[in-house]
Parts: C-alpha cells; sequence; structure tokens
C-alpha cells in the first residue's frame, strides 16, 4: 500500500474513532451502572472481596490446608474454629479459603480461554465466510448439541484427572456458544459502512478483523466473559462433586461438598459453608452481568 493508501487508511480510523467517540465512553457506561443497578455494583464489591479472601485469606489462618486434628474430628463451629472441623479435623473455614483460590482459578481461567478461542473463530467464520464459515459452525453445532455437563464428564473420562484437564475440558465445553454469538456481531458488522469502507480503500482481511471489528465485539465480549464464569464454576463443582474434576489434595468447593454429603445428618455445616459460597459467587457473577448488559447492549440503551 502507498502514501496515498496509508493517509486514506488513516482518514478512515479517525473517522471511526470520531464515530465511536460519541457514544458513551466505558467509563462514563461504568458509572451509570453504578448509579442505575446498584445490585450490580454489591456484586462486584462482593467478587472482590471474595478474590480478596483467596489471595490473602489463608495468610491470615492459623491452620494449614491439610493440617488434621483427628481429636477434634466434626467439631462444631466454635470460636476456634469459626466454621467447625471436617472429618480429619481439619478447619473448614481454612479449606473454604484454599477452596476459593482453586474455584475461583477453574472459573476465570477456562472463561477466558474459551472467550479467547471462541471469539477468534467467531470473528473468522462470520467475516470469512463459505467453507471456513460452515465448517467451524457445524462444528460448534455438534458441541452444542450434547449437554454441557455430558459432555464434560465424557471429556474428563477420555483426559483423566487434574488441572490442566479440568482446564481444557471447561474450554472445549463453552468456546461453541461464544463463537456462535461473536459470529452473529461480526455478520452485522461485515455489512456496516466503515467496513465497507476499508474494503475499498485495500486494508487487508486480517486488519480489518483486528482494528474494526475486533475493537466493536469488546462490549459483547465483556458480558459473555462475566455470564461464562458462573457457568463454569458450577460445572467444576459439579465435576468435583462426582469425582471427576479437581482432586485430592487441593480443595474446590465442589469436593468439600461431595465430602461432607455424608456427614449431612449429624455435621451440615461441612455442605452448608461451599454450598453458600457457589451460591453467592454464581449469583454475584450474574447479577454483575446483567448490570454490563443493560449499559453495554446497543438495544437496552434505546429502550
Amino acid at each position: 500500500m502507498g502514501l496515498k493508501g496509508k493517509k486514506r487508511e488513516r482518514a478512515l480510523s479517525l473517522a471511526l474513532e470520531s464515530q465511536l467517540g460519541e457514544e458513551e465512553r466505558f467509563p462514563d457506561l461504568m458509572r451509570r451502572m453504578a448509579r442505575e443497578n446498584k445490585t450490580a455494583v454489591i456484586s462486584a464489591v462482593l467478587i472482590v472481596l471474595m478474590i480478596l479472601l483467596a489471595v490473602f485469606g489463608p495468610m491470615i489462618t492459623p491452620y494449614g490446608e491439610n493440617e488434621m486434628d483427628l481429636m477434634n474430628r466434626l467439631s462444631p463451629p466454635s470460636g476456634k474454629h469459626p466454621l467447625g472441623t471436617d472429618e480429619g479435623g481439619r478447619d473448614v473455614l481454612t479449606r473454604l479459603l484454599y477452596g476459593a483460590r482453586v474455584s475461583l482459578l477453574v472459573g476465570l481461567v477456562p472463561a477466558l480461554l474459551s472467550l479467547l478461542l471462541g471469539a477468534a473463530l467467531g470473528i473468522f467464520a462470520g467475516y470469512r465466510g463459505g467453507l471456513a464459515d460452515t465448517l467451524i459452525m457445524r462444528i460448534a453445532d455438534v458441541t452444542l448439541a450434547f449437554p454441557s455437563m455430558l459432555l464434560a464428564m465424557i471429556l474428563m473420562y477420555t483426559l483423566g484427572g487434574g488441572m490442566l484437564s479440568v482446564f481444557l475440558t471447561l474450554t472445549l465445553v463453552n468456546w461453541a456458544s461464544v463463537a456462535r454469538t461473536v459470529r452473529a456481531r461480526t455478520l452485522q458488522l461485515k455489512s456496516s459502512e466503515f467496513v465497507e469502507a476499508a474494503r475499498v480503500i485495500g486494508v487487508s482481511g486480517g486488519r480489518i478483523m483486528r482494528r474494526h471489528i475486533l475493537p466493536n465485539c469488546l462490549p459483547t465480549l465483556l458480558v459473555l466473559f462475566t455470564l461464562n464464569i458462573p457457568s463454569t464454576i458450577l460445572t467444576e463443582s459439579s465435576l468435583s462433586f462426582l469425582g471427576l474434576g479437581v482432586q485430592p489434595p487441593f480443595a474446590s468447593w465442589g469436593l468439600m461438598i461431595n465430602a461432607g454429603q455424608q456427614f449431612l445428618m449429624n455435621a451440615p455445616w461441612l455442605c452448608f459453608a461451599p454450598g453458600l459460597s457457589i451460591m453467592l459467587i454464581v449469583l454475584a457473577f450474574n447479577f454483575l452481568g446483567n448490570g454490563l448488559l443493560d449499559v453495554l447492549d446497543p438495544k437496552q440503551k434505546k429502550r
């Protein structure tokens, strides 16, 4: 591309930036969400609090993750053990804090990986069309045809236990829904005036996807990321409950519920604490995702 072509592309970029600048900027959108949706703000604060507890909580507790005290097995909540002890005499609060690290990590990392994979394939399929679009979308259809829990169980049986297998399984389970959503958004952007203008002046397809389509998909991707985290956490908790997810000696909330179910009648705190933690974090991410959807979805803006 010659100097004149570069100047035209620069003019197009400036026009696009001017067009985008007429819309609310991201900090303004977040401030509007804070004013209009207090539930989303409370949810964000709760998520940050849980992350801080997961990172720094185990440094504060006086007990180790696997420190046993067989003389105090199944002790009820007390001043010494605020959430009681489990069947091995281990402090449930300490296990809960260590389990938060695993559960949140397993929720965030696969959600991010599936977002990156789904976004890349969705943009490529939507923009290129043809055989690439057909092939990617048929693979996505096959993936979505399976119930997510069943597909996760099949993959875990195939890949075996371990944290890496959990990450890979949850990524493969969730990428297809992201790809379909991003492809639909790409098809809308593909026919827009600024993309047509970029093609006319000779901008390459790869550059158009990176510079013009991807930035306009970011609000959708942010909402998808926020809403995919709770489903990933629930899937991992279910797998761990069934003995297919995170394996000992790691502690995860689902694994804690699995271990405590046999003591449900005489030591309900073993299941209550991790179960309540799962419920709170899932609700928090769902409320935050709905709040982001309200301010980022153009259709919601017009209402």
